[in-house]
């Protein structure tokens, strides 16, 4: 299964378009079913309508776990490293991990969950995430984990739009050096959450809780009352797995769908090969489960491959910004996966944190989350690589599952900046505005698939219509990743950035509208317009301009209420960066804002702005340039 040359590289990758089918039936023998599959695709972009592996049945927690005792059971399947170093960090063996997680899913069991129940997590990155979401796989339940920045209303629309029955949470979490208090904040999400019976609570900081009874149980008492026997349920390849809810262009989150079969081959296949996964590694993806990064790369691929996965409590830079470089050194890290907003911002304290650090172990090195740009990855190469170590420059999305264009590993020759080719059984293709395909090297345009792979999303959670609108029909049989996408000379893809109304903040997805409706519900705001701009550590800030014409008085104190506001209605991930109050905002005649115009004020650039005779009111461009520069 492993790609180990670019010849072989490019044998497999012809393969997989001439023959998709067999291709994919040949991966997924390295996996265990317990039904063989009578038909490995069937598909139609215009439903959209997907299916691989069709008949095969599995449980995806045998191929994490089971499938591993024997050979491997006291093998490290997971270091916990937690956010103060002075704590211990916690290893547990595959041996350990699949009782724990046996132990849980009868927790589960007897708190009311079944098969296709949804239930929401909402925890900190402590073991226990992992041991939940693999519980949830084991008895069939569809896990939707929800990052612990979120704020109890985003909470609430998770829970409601999957309708849960069953939330999982902590007391609290750490952050560096500030304390979130997480049940407080499911406590008041869970207001407004009818479908849920059961809350089921990890001590975790050991802060004082409202338990409520008949609704609140302690997971350290629940585990009290079962065994560690829990038999796998049997899951259909196309059993909904888990939602993940991601922003889109509109102002309400989306729940992606994937399903078992297909998600759990691309993601095994995708590890094993991007990182050049070896046996006996160590491997620290940074990421956090929260976000589709840490479903693929931190718990079901590696876990799936056998390989042991380092995770993270804290930040990059507490209590000091050599805090990768330390976990590095102790646990003799392998592969480094991180995001780009990590490595900027670790750049920025210079050389000195990595004085003395032993970074030796490091043979592979990896980026997700945005596009690394070029200053950042040389950093990255050669203080923490030591030109050593090559760089997976990973480009994939929620909705795809897995990476999708990267470099493997030892593998495909880098280039700074660019996420490189293909992986096999990813056809990409460009296209201009009207969907006609641009062919050729030298060339720049907006990024499709051609094609179905097995880890791409089914649907988007009780709305397929949305799924359909969203991603397959902007251009016809083409799914449309939303990038912009330059490719070169070499064949080689660089992915320059979104081309809808979507931010990616320190590689966090956010829609503008999302954040226009959380600022317009603060009481003195009647309007407001919301783009990116660049930003030296996130990669892309929030720039707000909002018209609020009935300030009295401190305009910094009217700017902090705003921001509390976005932090009450979606968390603290999404407040704007700049705030800039103005009297109108640049409308076409039809009452369209335009953006473009915003987008390049943010960006500095005021003389260049195209042709704004179009405008309802040219005039308040002008003023809002004049505004913009005082800021």
């Amino acid at each position: 299964m492993q790609i180990t040359s670019f010849k072989q590289y490019e044998e497999d990758y012809k393969k997989s378009v001439e023959n998709p089918e067999q291709f994919w039936g040949e991966v997924a023998q390295n996996f265990q079913w317990r039904k063989p599959w009578f038909k490995v695709l069937s598909w139609n972009f215009n439903e959209p309508n997907i299916k691989w592996f069709e008949g095969a049945k599995l449980n995806i927690t045998e191929n994490c776990l089971d499938r591993h005792l024997a050979t491997s059971g006291d093998k490290p399947a997971i270091i916990w490293e937690p956010n103060n170093p002075e704590e211990e960090s916690v290893t547990l063996t595959y041996k350990m991990l699949h009782e724990r997680v046996c132990r849980f899913a009868n927790v589960l069991k007897r708190n009311g969950a079944k098969k296709g129940d949804r239930i929401c997590i909402y925890m900190p990155m402590v073991p226990e995430l992992a041991i939940a979401v693999l519980a949830c796989a084991r008895i069939g339940a569809v896990h939707s984990v929800v990052f612990g920045g979120f704020s109890a209303k985003s909470i609430a629309d998770r829970i409601n739009d999957a309708q849960c029955k069953l939330v999982i949470t902590a007391d609290g979490a750490y952050r560096g050096s500030k304390q979130i208090p997480l049940k407080d904040v499911i406590d008041d999400a869970l207001i407004g959450c009818p479908t849920v019976e059961k809350c089921i609570v990890l001590t975790h900081v050991r802060t004082p809780v409202s338990m409520l009874k008949g609704r609140d149980v302690w997971w350290e008492d629940e585990v009290k009352h079962v065994n560690d026997i829990c038999e796998a349920e049997e899951m259909d390849a196309e059993d909904m797995l888990f939602i993940l809810y991601t922003s889109g262009s509109t102002g309400k989150p989306k729940g992606v769908v994937h399903t078992c079969g297909g998600y759990m081959v691309y993601a095994g296949y995708t590890f094993s090969n991007v990182f050049n996964y070896q046996p006996g590694e160590v491997y620290f993806c940074t990421a956090d489960i929260g976000w589709i990064t840490g479903h693929s790369y931190i718990v079901y691929g590696p876990l799936s491959q056998g390989a042991t996965s380092v995770l993270f409590e804290g930040i990059p830079t507490y209590p000091s910004p050599s805090r990768f470089w330390d976990i590095v050194e102790k646990h003799k890290v392998n592969t480094l996966y991180t995001a780009p907003t990590a490595i900027r911002s670790l750049m920025s304290y210079g050389e000195e944190p990595l004085n003395g650090k032993d970074l030796s172990s490091i043979r592979v090195l990896g980026s997700v989350g945005e596009p690394i740009n070029e200053e950042a990855w040389h950093w990255f190469d050669e203080k923490i690589g030591h030109g050593k170590a090559p760089i997976v420059d990973t480009w994939w999305q929620t909705e795809t599952g897995g990476i999708m264009i990267s470099p493997i590993a030892t593998v495909t020759k880098t280039k700074p900046s660019f996420a490189t080719l293909p992986l096999p059984g990813i056809q990409p293709i460009l296209v201009d505005e009207n969907g006609k395909e641009i062919e050729g090297n030298g060339v720049m345009g907006n990024l499709c698939i051609k094609f179905p792979w097995p880890g791409m999303l089914r649907t988007t959670y009780g709305d397929h219509e949305r799924c359909k609108q969203t991603y397959f029909s902007t251009y016809e049989n083409l799914y449309f990743t939303g990038d912009g996408c330059l490719r070169d000379e070499d064949g080689y893809y660089r992915i320059t950035g979104r081309v809808d109304d979507v931010l990616n903040v320190s590689g966090h997805r956010i829609g503008t509208a999302e954040v226009e409706n959380a600022i317009n519900m603060h009481a003195g705001v009647v309007e407001s317009a919301v783009v990116g701009y660049p930003h030296d550590v996130k990669g892309q800030g929030i720039y707000a301009f909002v018209i609020y014409p009935e300030m009295h008085g401190d305009v910094e104190l009217s700017k902090k209420d705003i921001l509390q506001t976005v932090t009450r209605v979606i968390g603290a991930i999404a407040k704007p960066d700049k705030i800039l109050f103005v009297s109108g905002l640049p409308k076409t005649r039809s009452g369209k804002i335009m953006r473009r115009i915003l987008r390049k004020i943010a960006e500095g650039e005021t003389t260049n702005l195209g042709d704004t005779s179009t405008l309802l009111d040219p005039a308040v461009v002008e003023e809002i340039i004049e505004a913009s520069k005082k800021l």
